[in-house]
Order: C-alpha cells, then structure tokens, then sequence
C-alpha cells in the first residue's frame, strides 16, 4: 500500500480562529483521532511541511510538539515523527482530493473556488417538478428501485443523443447518481489493479480518484490526448479517458477532425474510450458544440450529467454504452445502489428535452461572471496569466512564481479556497498553475479577488529543502 500523503490529508486546516500551529495541531489531532492516521504512520519533517503548507518551520516544531505532549505522536532523533501506537492493519484509504474536501469541510467564512458547479436551480427545474406530481401521487404497485434508470428518463436521454446524430437506444442509457458515480462504475467495471488508464494531464480530480481507487496506473498525455495511439501501442491500456469540450481544467476543445482521429484510433487499437460531456452543453453565446465523439466510433463510453449544466443539488447522471456494456454496470451497480431517486429522474424526464434551452438561457450570465473575473484579476493580479475560454466554469491560472500547492494554502487562510495545478496532474506537472470557477455573483467573485490579491502579497515561495548528506563513517 502506498505511503499516506499526510500534507494532502490536511485539507482545511488552516481555515479558522487562532495561531496557525494550533490549528495545524488541531487538525492532524482529527486525522489521528480518525484513524486517517493510523499508528506507526509517519510524519513529514519540520521543514519539508513547513515548505509545503507556507508557513515558517516554528509553525510545525510548536503543532508536533503540542501533539508530543499529548501523546499522539512520537519523536525520536535519527527516526523521525510518528503516530504513536503499534502499527496494524491500515483502514482503506479515503479520499485527500481538495476537490472533494472543499464539499466534505465547508466553512462559511470561506468563498469556494475549488468545487464548480451551479448553485441555484433554475425557474425551468421547479417547473419539472411541478409537473410530475400528479404521476407521482397517481404511482401504485412500483417500488421505485431501478438499477439502470427510470425507463422514462432512459428514452428521454436516447433521445437527446438522437437529436446530436449519434443514433441510440433505450438498452444504451444507464442513468447514474451524478456524473461521479458513472466514473466510478466504469472504473469498476474495465478495471484492475495494475491496469494502465490513458488520461489528459491536467484533467478532472474527480475521474483520476475514480481510477486510482480501483488502484489503476494514470499514463498522462496532452489535452485531446495527443499521441494517443502510439502511446495505446506501448503502454496498452485497459481505458481512456477525455474531456473533448471545455476540457477541464485548460478550457480547450477538440475540433472536429481530432474527434474523429482520436474516436478511430480507440477502435482501431481496442480501447475503450469515456468521453466526459458533463460540461459540453456550457457554450458561451455563439459558440457551437462539435459533435460527440460517439458519433464516430462504437468504442466511445459517454458521461453525461445535469449537475453541472442545471444545478449540483440535481444528481442525475449517465453513461451512454453499448447495450452489454450498459447491462453489466447496472448489475455493479445494483450491488451498492439499488437505484436512483425516482421523483428526481422524472423531473429529469421532463427537463432532458429542454436543456439546450436552459442552457442557452443561462450563458450570458455565465459569460459575464467569466469577464468580470477575468477582468478583476487582471486589474488586481496583472503578473498572473489567465486565458479566457469559451465556455465551461473554470479558469486555469498560471502563477508568475511559486507553486500551486503552497499558494492554495496562503489562499486559505485568506478566506478563498482553489485548487492547485499538481492535484489536476497525473504526471506531477502543473504545479505553477491554479484552478479557479467563476459561477459566483459578481461581488462575491469581486471579494474573492480582492481576498486572493492580499494572499499573493504575503506570499513566499518556499525555499527548496535539500536533504543533509549523510554523516561520514569515522
């Protein structure tokens, strides 16, 4: 089992009231309390986790030796700092993604940047769910359990796609619990520990958790996966993964002709191909969204969802596969989730036909909140590079100096929380990059700017640690 990242694990930690080593103390207390901290695990050095969270190597000595008083911990000079106890069975691993930390700790007093998704349903969504009441209270002899989706819901999605020119049935549409859990269920479903996945460096955190938890190796290449049959060739891969439009987190999009080479050469090579189209309905006004790859190759597995295109609290996802394919997750699924919310799906029913409305709808506003960040940063942060996109909700910022990771951390105790480049990065890379979404009102992104703008003046790279050589024998 792979070494804990303990300075992943801290998440939030810096998020509160008081001195800084008191809330790293408090915060590594909860982790051991826990059991994310298992005895025996090990902790960084003082100044290899001073570097990495920003803060002055005093800050760590004073939180390890508070927790050394406690009990909690062990310091011995040669061997280090660890969790006291004897070490046992490790509980299975859970999640240290920021992204999923910013859901599972959420404070008031901080603007989320990290987790994008919208945050009011729209007029449209009510409406649906006014007009499935009467169904809903005329429902008798149904117990509501469906592994693969409402059938209404399932021949509403097939339709949608029909109407993209990709042609497809009702026996292709499992309809999921959000877009996450059809990642997770592909993962489940094609692979093995050991088994290589094709993925973009820099790409979702949440589908590289969804492959690492079924202990998959991530071979990262360019957005649009460039070179993907060659490295199909060597690294002969059990998946693959792309987001084609409004690639997250770089914003691209693949054109046409590149759609069709990439959904070709999956086929030709065999492997199997998930294109993500949570976002592919954001387009700003004017833009036109190219064909899905799935109108080009039998071997292309499309997500869909309507968390991220109508409201996050609506969990309502898919997967658009041949109709085989489609029968065995639902047997996995059943397994964890016997089915969805049922009211939720019928609503969903309803909305699917009116999406590309809604969205449409939606846009300007969306594009605004984009140029007013854009524009706020530019004028407060002008050494920063944030290109504009063409849709989506994210911008990805590449910072003139330092790194993602510590800067988050300064970000954080100034009340905004993003995310850094390395955790979007399969290949280690993008570590002077930052994740930010700007589905926020205007003043709130206005205060977030000005809150990232004072974060970046107090600032300071950490120094590069260098190990000690070792003693000479004498």
């Amino acid at each position: 089992m792979e070494p804990i990242n303990v300075a992943e694990r801290l998440g939030r930690w810096s998020a509160g009231r008081g001195a800084l080593y008191a809330l790293l103390a408090a915060r590594l207390r909860q982790l051991i309390d826990d059991g994310e901290l298992p005895a025996g695990t090990p902790l960084p050095p003082d100044r290899v986790l001073a570097n990495t969270l920003a803060v002055g190597r005093s800050t760590v000595v004073a939180a390890y030796d508070l927790l050394q008083s406690e009990g909690r911990i062990v310091r011995r000079q040669g061997s280090g700092t660890r969790v006291a106890g004897n070490p046992l069975a490790r509980p299975a691993e859970t999640t240290s993604a920021p992204v999923f930390l910013d859901l599972l700790e959420p404070r008031p007093d901080v603007i989320p940047l990290a987790c994008a998704a919208p945050d009011t349903p729209p007029a449209e969504l009510t409406e649906c769910y006014a007009r499935i009441l009467p169904e809903l209270a005329a429902t008798t002899s149904d117990i509501g359990y469906y592994p693969t989706g409402h059938p209404r819901l399932r021949h509403a999605i097939a339709e949608y796609y029909r109407n993209r020119c990709v042609p497809t049935t009702f026996e292709q549409i499992l309809v999921t619990t959000g877009g996450q859990q059809a990642l997770s269920l592909l993962a489940r479903c094609f692979l093995q520990p050991g088994d290589r996945v094709l993925m973009e460096s820099p790409s979702s955190p949440p589908a590289l958790e969804a492959f690492r938890a079924e202990a998959a190796v991530v071979e990262g290449l360019s957005p649009g996966l460039a070179g993907f049959a060659a490295a199909a060739r060597e690294h002969r891969p059990a998946l693959a993964y792309v987001i084609p439009t409004f690639q997250n987190p770089t914003g691209s999009v693949l054109p046409p002709l590149a759609r069709r080479r990439l959904a070709e050469n999956a086929a030709t090579q065999g492997v199997p191909l998930i294109e993500d189209e949570v976002l592919a309905e954001l387009g700003f006004p004017g833009f036109s969204t190219p064909p899905p790859l799935a109108a080009h190759s039998d071997a292309v597995l499309t997500v869909g969802s309507l968390s991220k295109t109508v409201w996050g609290g609506l969990r309502i996802g898919w997967v658009r596969a041949a109709a085989p394919i489609i029968a065995r997750l639902a047997r996995i699924r059943a397994v964890h989730d016997l089915g969805g919310d049922v009211p939720a799906q019928l609503a969903a029913a309803e909305l699917v036909p009116r999406l590309a409305a809604v969205c449409a709808r939606l846009a300007p506003e969306r594009k605004a909140r984009h140029d007013h960040l854009r524009a706020e940063l530019a004028r407060l942060l002008p050494d920063w590079t944030v290109p504009e996109v063409a849709g989506g909700q994210t911008l990805w910022v590449r910072l003139p100096y330092g790194d993602g990771t510590s800067f988050a951390q300064a970000a954080l105790r100034h009340g905004v929380a993003i995310l850094p480049g390395s955790g979007l990065d399969s290949t280690g890379g993008s570590a002077d990059h930052i994740r930010v979404h700007f589905l926020h009102p205007a003043e709130t992104l206005t205060e977030a700017a000005r809150r990232l703008t004072e974060a970046w003046r107090t600032y300071r790279p950490p120094a590069q640690v260098v190990p000690s050589p070792p003693a000479l024998a004498i």
